[in-house]
């Protein structure tokens, strides 16, 4: 009877030992079918991009080199750029700059008019013909995303030079080319564009602390995560979770970037780009359901 007992023992041991644990890669993979399979429910395109900041290696692209109207995303890099500026001495964090709502087309440098009707921040506007403090101004075009904010700065800074620091950060594809609402350069295709490798990249570069410095990384941080547009990202995750991120829509297109910081002390970043959605609140849930898919891949290891 115990020679039975034994052999029983045995087979099940061994049995078990068939049964090999489910590889990192093997979970990876599981969860990109699970969230080709949410995108797959939706028409439209989807992108996106994760990589963890504890363990590089660990990373996952879906369409992440593929273009997409910029939206709003563009206005983290003007942030980085104001910052950037401030650093070498040519521009002040702690000046004030003129508010006016008349700007250039970079098509034939003729005028348009931002109007308040269009902008989802408006006290900014109020302020026309005054100074109003520059950290004020970025801070609205981050948190609420506003326009006026955008064009402001992006005539300081110069969107060539927002490029080119794009670059030096590793993001290849990021073009700004204007501010926003130049109807003759979107009606000329004209129009910032990015990719969810790029963001990735800054956002990875921010959260690394290697944007600008240390103290500018983490100062411009603190601003995203003021960000008062959460329907993507931080929608179905729990509250503890910090996550400091600049979405971005238009007709058709729902944006979310972000860096996200666990109570356990876990980083990773997350980038979500969509375009061509016909029901653009199933599309902004299938987003937000990727997220949760993500960040319960990330707690599960």
């Amino acid at each position: 009877m115990k020679k039975f007992t034994y052999l029983l023992f045995l087979i099940i041991a061994l049995a078990g030992c068939g049964k090999q644990a489910e590889t990192q890669e093997e979970k990876r993979q599981k969860l990109a079918n699970e969230i080709k399979k949410t995108f797959a429910e939706v028409k439209g395109d989807f992108a996106l991009a994760y990589i963890s900041l504890d363990n590089p290696s660990d990373s996952l692209l879906i369409n992440a080199y593929e273009e997409f109207h910029a939206a709003s995303t563009m206005k983290t890099p003007v942030m980085i750029e104001v910052y950037k500026q401030a650093n070498e001495g040519k521009l002040n964090l702690d000046d004030s700059i003129m508010i006016y709502t008349r700007f250039k087309s970079i098509v034939d440098t003729s005028t348009f008019i931002l109007d308040s009707s269009s902008d989802s921040e408006k006290t900014l506007f109020e302020k026309e013909g005054q100074l109003w403090p520059l950290r004020d101004v970025m801070y609205k075009m981050i948190i609420e995303s506003s326009n006026l904010g955008t064009n402001l700065l992006v005539e300081m800074v110069d969107a060539k030079n927002i490029t080119q620091t794009m670059r030096e950060l590793g993001a290849p594809k990021i073009n700004v080319l204007r501010g926003v609402e130049d109807i003759k350069a979107y009606r000329k295709g004209l129009s910032n564009s990015t990719t969810a490798y790029d963001l990735m990249k800054i956002f990875e570069g921010l959260g690394n602390g290697t944007v600008v410095n240390k103290d500018a990384s983490e100062e411009m941080i603190d601003i995203l995560l003021d960000q008062k547009y959460n329907e993507i990202i931080p929608a179905k995750l729990p509250q503890d979770v910090k996550v400091a991120h600049k979405t971005g829509w238009i007709t058709g297109v729902h944006h979310d970037s972000a860096l996200l910081m666990l109570p356990n002390g876990k980083k990773y970043v997350l980038v979500l780009l969509s375009k061509n959605l016909e029901d653009e609140a199933k599309g902004v849930e299938a987003l937000a359901t990727a997220s949760k898919l993500l960040f319960d891949y990330v707690v599960s290891e």
